[in-house]
């Protein structure tokens, strides 16, 4: 197809590389991010790329030397840079090569070791990682003369800076630390709710109790929503409430937390239902198995006003092949907070939506096998910092071993 192609059918036409090669739209892949760092569209100064910084579809981003605590959120307007207010809002220079401590419910500023000089047709978006986000870490990427968190425009050139906001748990974090994840992306790549009907009838997207859904029984608008799993007896354990007052997180360290010390188990109430307490954090898990194509990638959207007093998922961004090889999808670790008033929930209620997005070509990795993921076929939903996982996980194994309760499920 050469660079005219899809004018007729209305398709945005496909841009052209300096070889003549035509370029999809879409998400960048892997190999696509290699070659844009070896293009220097993404830098680090001096500093190399380790290989485990790129997943299939994003690459994580790494905390610099310094961070400035704040005291408040904000964006630049159009005409300033990031550096410029802070001159009116940092309080306090942190150095963080060896490492330091961010308390609770105070903002921080971190220039992350990356910067981008993108090319006029490619953009970038950023997410949290879903360690972060399981951990209760709200986090934002900023860009100078840019009025929206995460939103990098076409063709922008300058550094990246990373707002952090610990809230249930102070945490300690060091240069090199990975929080955020980005993408690059190039023309249109959303998919519509007709196209996702089209796509699950080829690789299920959804399964429930291993079997893949019916197209009839996807819930679509808009993206594709996914529902909360409470059921069970009441000494099950369907989430985690976070504790407060615990000592803080190392998010350096992996496999050596007792989850006791941080979390208190959620167990479920008469008619398959749990309240939420306001203004505290908990982690369930989606009643269905997620299932990403190779040639796509998804996004879970944080906040959907129409689903009650609660934000759902901070950590949003799923790479292709998530739950794919496991033949019945993984489940969706959903972070949850209620906001003003007590609010329940009930088992099989919509609480949060997926926006699926085309790559621009199939990664040459997936997420899961190829990657040693960590959250492939996860059956509890607490983060990697945990070691003693066991127990939740051996019940929530058990209740995915279970008959279907809802034919119609």
């Amino acid at each position: 197809m050469d660079g005219a192609a899809g004018i007729e059918d209305g398709r945005r036409p496909e841009v052209s590389s300096s070889s003549g090669k035509a370029l999809a739209d879409g998400v960048l892949p892997v190999q696509e991010l290699r070659e844009a760092i070896k293009r220097s569209w993404i830098g680090a100064g001096e500093r190399r790329f380790p290989p485990q910084l790129l997943q299939p579809a994003s690459l994580d981003l790494r905390l610099g030397n310094t961070a400035w605590a704040l005291r408040c959120s904000f964006l630049p307007d159009s005409n300033t840079t990031v550096e410029d207010k802070l001159e009116d809002l940092q309080f306090q220079q942190i150095d963080l090569r060896d490492g330091a401590t961010f308390e609770r419910d105070r903002p921080y500023l971190v220039p992350l070791m990356e910067e981008l000089h993108l090319p006029a047709d490619i953009r970038a978006r950023t997410n949290p990682k879903s360690s972060t986000g399981r951990l209760d870490v709200f986090t934002r990427v900023i860009t100078d003369r840019n009025h929206r968190f995460d939103e990098i425009a076409p063709g922008y050139s300058g550094q990246l800076y990373l707002e952090v906001v610990p809230r249930s748990f102070a945490i300690r974090v060091k240069t090199g630390l990975s929080l955020n994840q980005i993408r690059l992306l190039r023309g249109s790549a959303q998919l519509s709710d007709q196209d996702l009907l089209g796509v699950h009838d080829e690789f299920p997207l959804l399964y429930m109790d291993s079997h893949a859904l019916r197209g009839s029984d996807l819930s679509l608008s808009g993206g594709l929503f996914l529902s909360l799993d409470i059921d069970g007896p009441p000494e099950n354990i369907v989430g985690y409430r976070a504790k407060p007052n615990s000592f803080p997180v190392d998010l350096a360290e992996a496999g050596t937390l007792k989850w006791q010390d941080y979390w208190e188990p959620v167990h479920p109430e008469a008619g398959r239902r749990i309240v939420l307490e306001p203004e505290v954090f908990y982690l369930l898990l989606s009643a269905e198995g997620v299932s990403i194509p190779p040639s796509y990638a998804a996004e879970m959207l944080a906040y959907d006003p129409t689903a009650g007093e609660l934000r759902t998922h901070y950590a949003g961004f799923f790479d292709p092949g998530f739950g794919y090889q496991t033949g019945h999808g993984s489940r969706a670790a959903l972070e949850v907070r209620a906001r003003d008033v007590p609010f329940m929930v009930e088992h099989r209620q919509p609480v949060c939506k997926l926006a699926f997005e085309r790559m621009a070509s199939t990664p040459d990795v997936l997420y899961g096998q190829d990657l040693g993921s960590n959250y492939q076929d996860q059956v509890t939903m607490l983060s990697k910092h945990f070691a003693d996982q066991t127990a939740g996980a051996a019940q929530m194994a058990l209740r995915s071993a279970e008959p279907p309760l809802e034919a119609d499920a």
